[in-house]
């Protein structure tokens, strides 16, 4: 009971006698808290008055903190894709230092795991500490990555046809490199979508809050890749690597010290705030669960205890207790930091509690793998696009009077799959903020609203959507596997444009739909989770497309000694259909499945249209 009489007094109470159902936990605590009153004295008019100012000011210091961190985080968004340039200089790996097709692979599943594995707890530390810790990781993570991959293609370079097994250290260095990568690719562009988020994403625009960094990092790809072509373009259509790794390296060092200092979540106590009374008011949540001292044992039990005893020092040496009304600067400064571990306190019992109902609702598993099922060949299709490039055309014209093949080059489709993914995911959030509901809670809705929102006239899920976006992608690596651009590479526009459309949009779009369903707050964490299901994907494509181009290669090879004794041609070298056609049937086969598990979700037993989620 002494705990109970310690606590400030509820919002709106008259006296001491007055108070509502629920008192939320951090109204108290703030300085616009206070309801405005007629008949408060004349000596307390003032400090209403400076509490208004102050309150102006402070919305005012608030949307530009939040425009700096918009800027940071956009920024952060188009160089941290760096990665997604891979087959810029893939073709270059193989020609250079004779990697086989395992080995170039090898080298993008490493960046590939590195980048989705950690960011489960990459995005666990976002949501408890903010994203500028994010921010400085990646810049040591890119820094590290670039250099190291730099010094190890020089030092490859150098060795290759060397039998000393100096070329195969320099090529664990260089998947080490990789690694480093895509930590730094993680981490950067973890902390930028997060940002944007939290910032943004509780209002009618939550969609294109989202994807409007996601885009941008779909963009990085594009103007990087045409970078490394023009800036530093070597001859035969190759780029100089060493030079364009140290850009890299010296780039995103620069971008990631900058957005230790400019990435911010604002106002984050208001979001807490607002997520207590949601989960309150839906029965998910007990207010007083926080205050107990039965929770003793998990760190929540002794909060009051802390608060009530700052109380008592603050009473001790003359500070005003906290009464509805902010502080004075510098005064009160047990209480102050009582109050900050307090709110830090409850931010991370809040948290939990979501996280915990995030990781026991079924219907995430079932989308989770469906993600797993749709990001892994688009992944694998981005990773190998240079070396599928090569395989459309022979190595030599058949007759030498006769006019070479129309070709293309790899730097032109890593700007198309990078342009076209940056429009689907500015159009999928664009659209879904217009056309899809909107769920009354700003907040996790694990069950129908008591209060639904006003129907649109005409609305389409989000869910529809993703479907639809999903199938682009499988029509994009369906006319790939049926040779539509074997010997015709004018016509592999169409499969990036494909392919980049629905990879950007299910990219764009699936983190949107854990926003409207689990909320922003702890956004990263959940977000971070379901994406470490493309990780495998990506992996698992990547060898399944390298088995099918290396047994195509021993095939050519077997058929060249056949035909010409003592004529092997090149060891690592595909050409045909036969050299990845298998592979991208059983890709689009695989979002074919990956639909089935999403639609299973909504759709299905327990899943969010009869359980009457707004999704």
């Amino acid at each position: 009971m002494a705990r109970a009489q310690n606590r400030p007094p509820p919002v709106g109470a008259t006296s001491d006698n007055q108070s509502p159902e629920r008192t939320p936990l951090l109204a108290t605590y703030s300085p616009t808290s206070l309801p405005a009153s007629a008949s408060r004295p004349a000596s307390t008019r003032s400090s209403s008055f400076s509490s208004s100012t102050f309150s102006t000011t402070s919305r005012s210091n608030s949307g530009r903190r939040r425009l700096i961190s918009l800027v940071a985080a956009l920024l952060s968004a188009l160089c941290a894709g760096s990665v997604t340039a891979f087959s810029l200089y893939a073709p270059t790996l193989q020609s250079r230092l004779n990697y086989s097709q395992y080995r170039v692979n090898g080298l993008a599943s490493a960046a590939s795991v590195a980048m989705y594995v950690p960011v489960s707890l990459l995005g666990y530390l976002c949501d408890r500490a903010g994203p500028a810790p994010l921010a400085l990781l990646a810049a040591a993570s890119f820094g590290a990555g670039y250099a190291g991959a730099a010094g190890a293609y020089y030092r490859a370079g150098l060795r290759v046809g060397d039998n000393d097994g100096e070329g195969q250290r320099w090529y664990v260095v260089m998947v080490l490199s990789f690694v480093a990568i895509g930590v730094g690719t993680c981490s950067m562009y973890m902390s930028a979508v997060a940002t944007c988020a939290k910032n943004f994403g509780r209002g009618k625009h939550r969609g294109l809050a989202v994807a409007l960094p996601i885009a941008a990092f779909g963009l990085s790809g594009m103007w990087l890749s045409q970078v490394g072509s023009r800036l530093f373009g070597a001859p035969g259509d190759e780029v100089d690597v060493v030079r364009f790794f140290l850009f890299l390296a010296a780039l995103l060092v620069v971008v990631g010290i900058l957005g230790s200092f400019s990435l911010r979540i604002v106002n984050e106590e208001d979001l807490i705030e607002e997520a207590v009374e949601e989960l309150e008011r839906s029965g998910i949540l007990d207010g007083s669960a926080i205050f107990s001292p039965g929770r003793a044992e998990n760190g929540y039990g002794t909060l009051d205890e802390r608060r009530d005893a700052s109380s008592a020092d603050d009473r001790e040496d003359g500070a005003t207790p906290v009464n509805g009304t902010a502080p004075a600067p510098g005064a009160g400064g047990k209480d102050a930091a009582a109050d900050r571990s307090f709110a830090q306190l409850r931010k991370h019992f809040v948290l939990n509690a979501e996280t915990r109902r995030f990781l026991t609702d079924h219907t995430m598993w079932c989308f989770a793998l469906g993600f797993f099922f749709m990001i892994g060949p688009g992944e694998a299709f981005i990773n190998n696009l240079g070396t599928v490039i090569k395989t459309l055309y022979p190595p030599a014209a058949p007759d030498p009077l006769s006019d070479p093949p129309r070709q293309t080059s790899p730097a032109t489709h890593v700007s198309i799959v990078g342009l076209t993914s940056t429009v689907a995911r500015l159009l999928t959030g664009t659209l879904t903020d217009l056309l899809a509901p909107n769920p009354p809670a700003q907040h996790i809705q694990l069950a129908a609203p008591a209060a639904p929102a006003p129907a649109r006239r005409f609305a389409l899920s989000r869910v529809a959507f993703l479907l639809a976006s999903a199938l682009l992608l499988s029509l994009g690596l369906s006319l790939l596997a049926s040779g539509v651009a074997q010997d015709h590479g004018d016509r592999f526009w169409l499969v990036s444009s494909l392919v980049g459309a629905g990879y950007g949009a299910v990219f764009s779009l699936t983190p949107i739909i854990i926003t409207v369903i689990w909320g922003v707050e702890n956004f990263a964490t959940n977000w971070g989770i379901v994406a470490m299901f493309p990780a495998l994907g990506a992996t698992v494509w990547g060898v399944v497309y390298s088995a099918v181009y290396t047994r195509a290669v021993g095939q050519q090879q077997q058929q060249q000694q056949e035909n010409t004794p003592g004529n092997e041609g090149n060891n690592h070298l595909c050409y045909g259909r036969e050299c990845y056609a298998p592979a991208f049937w059983a890709m689009a086969g695989s979002v074919w499945i990956a639909c089935g598990l999403v639609l299973w979700a909504w759709k299905g037993r327990g899943g969010w249209a009869q359980r009457g989620v707004v999704v």
